[in-house]
């Protein structure tokens, strides 16, 4: 495994450094949960889709760049796993610290695989909700 590189066990150790580096504004952290591919997708709430490793990061260092910090609530978690694949949606609602304004919800998909280095995220998708997302009841299938 290449220094400096952490070793992710499972795709929620992942989730959880994902959410960890984005809270906290650390473009190393934030990177060291992606796959370093150029296969790699990120789509922003209302933005483009970017493909590969150097236009991710460029977009979060721009994200990053900023004052403010981000705190992120997700909910309503599913999860789709294979022993190499897995596949997390949630419904996330993002504030900045220190301000009274919730941002509205947003629909997130993540997907990570798993390789010789541990669990990397491929895919992370997250889409504007509508407001009433938040109070969304799951479904029982019977």
């Amino acid at each position: 495994m290449p220094p400096g590189k952490p070793m992710f066990t499972s795709p929620q150790d992942v989730e959880a450094a994902f959410y960890e580096a984005l809270e906290h504004a650390d473009i190393d952290a934030m990177m060291a949960v992606w796959a370093e591919d150029e296969e790699i997708v990120y789509v922003p709430p209302g933005g483009p889709r970017l493909v590969g490793y150097a236009a991710i990061r460029e977009a979060w260092t721009r994200i990053f760049k900023g004052d403010s910090r981000l705190r992120v609530q997700a909910s309503s978690p599913t999860v789709v796993q294979t022993p190499f694949t897995a596949v997390h949606t949630m419904i996330e609602v993002i504030s900045v610290v220190g301000d009274d304004v919730t941002r509205a919800p947003v629909v997130a998909t993540n997907v990570y695989v798993r390789g010789a280095l541990g669990w990397r995220m491929v895919l992370h998708h997250a889409s504007p909700a509508p407001p009433d997302a938040v109070n969304e009841t799951p479904k029982t299938l019977h």
